[in-house]
């Protein structure tokens, strides 16, 4: 279970990733998380800063799919200003949307990343697949309530995780 729990890579926030690191490791396709990943759990719509990154990433050449465990109203507000494919009331770590968001993209379990701020969601699922993961900082401890109990477990795993340099 623990190896499951393992992120390839850690940031403290998706605009530190070094897409160059990306590139050599062959990843052609992003799927990533709004909440707490790339705004903070209670921003409706993608900001500045946001749509930068995403057209950046887009830009270096990387497909880019947004998965969430939120409502379809939610997604399609913050998706309004990106037009990315998405996929909303994913049920991660179920490997239904990550095969879906794969498929949505034309990339392979070889060349897909996924970045996310929840080990128990957005690792595990990609982990279970033999996806390369990323886990980012949360942007905000504002969350759902289940979410916040969710975090303490976290917080034990990722300690330990940590202590053994996994990542960055």
């Amino acid at each position: 279970m623990k190896k499951l729990l393992m992120p390839d890579l850690y940031y403290e926030s998706v605009f530190f990733i070094d897409n160059k690191e990306l590139k050599r490791r062959g990843i052609e396709g992003i799927i990533i998380d709004i909440d707490n990943t790339l705004v903070p759990w209670d921003v409706k719509e993608a900001n500045a800063k946001v749509i930068n990154f995403i057209d950046d990433i887009l830009q270096q050449g990387f497909k880019v799919c947004i998965i969430s465990n939120n409502t379809k109203k939610r997604v399609d507000k913050f998706n309004e200003m990106l037009s990315l494919p998405s996929i909303h009331r994913a049920g991660k770590p179920k490997l239904t949307p990550y095969l879906k968001a794969m498929k949505l993209l034309n990339t392979n379990k070889q060349n897909t990343a996924v970045i996310g701020d929840q080990l128990f969601t957005d690792v595990l699922g990609g982990n279970r697949l033999g996806l390369f993961t990323i886990l980012v900082a949360p942007m905000s401890s504002k969350e759902f309530i289940w979410t916040r109990f969710v975090r303490k477990l976290e917080r034990i795993v990722l300690n330990n995780i940590l202590d053994q340099n996994c990542c960055r």
